[in-house]
């Protein structure tokens, strides 16, 4: 018997952790930085590790040997298959691991386990359905810079490239545009270095820019309303009927709520727990 077990919500921007004992008594959360595998499986796992060690420290525990603990994970570049091997031959000494994808933990925890869909946006996003049958559905999670419609480095890019146009003339300058230079490296040179050393995470900062100014400027709410029909798009295809019940999931749920098409805002409800959540449900699921 494991003397604890450990939920976790990993992401290019940060990690989630929860931690239990067996009989499901919470004990504490704790958070670290990103733990998508894009990142590399070290530089994961130390931020599941660091996250692991502040939710004991939030329960007044001090964290115990590894070999005692179970953990289950639901992180960000499961899907190339390359990283997660690499991750999971460097588990530092975790007594058992269970290792999916950030979308199917986010799934679990927003419907309870039971048959529903998602749509995730945070960092990236992604859609994934459950059915009553067992069957999973995804649509989406192809990842940056390709995919991740909606995402917060999908707004990310498209505001870099919108000031793009600003310096060039193509576009007018704004607050909006000025906003994301302050935030992109202070003026055109700054803006070179910062695109040169940019990746997915760097880009989702610049979201709360687009969002700031989505109720004044038009190129912003452009984005929104973009990302919004995206987020449509992806629920049509993991339910074409709207039979089942959908929640918009991520940190980015909740501004995202206001630029959904109308049908899709009318039938969205809010997830009953986390990804965090629906990874604890995973390992208990996959001791027994």
């Amino acid at each position: 018997m494991h003397e604890y077990l450990i939920g976790v919500d990993g992401g290019g921007t940060g990690t989630r952790v929860r931690v239990e004992r067996p009989d499901g008594t919470e004990l504490g959360r704790g958070s670290a930085g990103p733990s998508g595998l894009l990142h590399g499986a070290a530089k994961a796992w130390g931020s599941v590790i660091h996250a692991v060690d502040a939710a004991f420290a939030e329960a007044g525990l001090q964290r115990p040997e590894l070999h005692r603990l179970a953990i289950g994970l639901g992180l960000a570049g499961v899907h190339n298959k390359e990283w997660a091997a690499d991750f999971a031959a460097q588990n530092p000494g975790f007594a058992a691991v269970e290792l999916e994808t950030d979308a199917f933990c986010t799934l679990l925890g927003a419907h309870l386990g039971k048959p529903g869909a998602i749509v995730a946006v945070g960092t990236g996003s992604v859609g994934e359905a459950l059915l009553a049958d067992g069957t999973r559905i995804e649509v989406g999670g192809w990842g940056f810079p390709c995919g991740d419609e909606a995402s917060g480095a999908w707004l990310g890019l498209q505001a870099a490239n919108h000031v793009q146009r600003t310096f060039d003339g193509r576009r007018p300058a704004s607050d909006f545009s000025r906003a994301v230079v302050a935030a992109s490296g202070g003026d055109r040179d700054g803006m070179f270095r910062w695109l040169a050393a940019a990746n997915q995470t760097t880009y989702a900062q610049l979201a709360p820019v687009v969002i700031k100014f989505a109720g004044q400027d038009q190129w912003a709410r452009g984005f929104m309303l973009q990302a919004g029909m995206d987020i449509a798009e992806v629920a049509t295809a993991l339910d074409p009927s709207a039979q089942l019940p959908i929640a918009l999931c991520g940190g980015l749920a909740a501004p995202m709520r206001d630029f959904l098409p109308e049908n899709l805002r009318a039938r969205a409800i809010e997830p009953q727990s986390d990804a965090a959540a629906g990874a604890l449900q995973l390992i208990r699921s996959r001791r027994k």
